[in-house]
């Protein structure tokens, strides 16, 4: 992770962090803990993460399945696009009507595989809208940004920023 840091670093402290918040699987979850390791504010690792990691989802609810039908069709690709689309599917079955609050709570568990992506690729095998699947997907990164921020700073540490 601080090798990815380093190379995006050029930028800035903010900026690299706010790269790392969108790459897949390390998202919010790992910038949290990278700018709790660099003694940054917590208050402002929350916001650039946060922000970081919400960007690219619309693109993916919009996206996802067209990249992945157009990766199928190169055989360097396909094995893993048919594994990832049957974990996908599967997870998506789980969901059924309750399909909102289902994607909030899923996205904000703050574990590898619930992140905003796979909660934005569920969202579009499930044929969510936009207008729904992108606000739970918001609610739950707000979540998992709360819990991983207090558990990276230490609740008594952000409560001392409050009078």
């Amino acid at each position: 992770m601080n090798d990815v840091y380093q190379w995006f670093s050029f930028a800035g402290q903010d900026a690299a962090l706010f790269i790392i918040s969108m790459i897949p699987v390390v998202e919010l979850r790992g910038a949290v803990i990278l700018g709790a390791a660099m003694d940054m504010a917590w208050h402002k690792v929350f916001i650039i993460s946060v922000l970081g990691n919400l960007l690219p989802i619309p693109f993916v609810l919009l996206f996802i399945k067209k990249v992945l039908y157009m990766l199928k069709r190169f055989p360097a690709f396909a094995g893993f696009i048919r594994w990832y689309e049957g974990r996908l599917v599967s997870r998506s079955e789980k969901f059924g009507a309750v399909s909102f609050w289902a994607l909030a709570l899923f996205v904000s568990i703050p574990l590898p595989g619930t992140g905003a992506w796979t909660g934005a690729g569920v969202a579009a095998f499930l044929n969510m809208r936009l207008r729904t699947a992108f606000p739970a997907i918001v609610l739950g990164v707000l979540i998992a940004g709360v819990v991983m921020t207090a558990g990276a700073y230490g609740v008594a540490n952000i409560l001392k920023a409050f009078p």
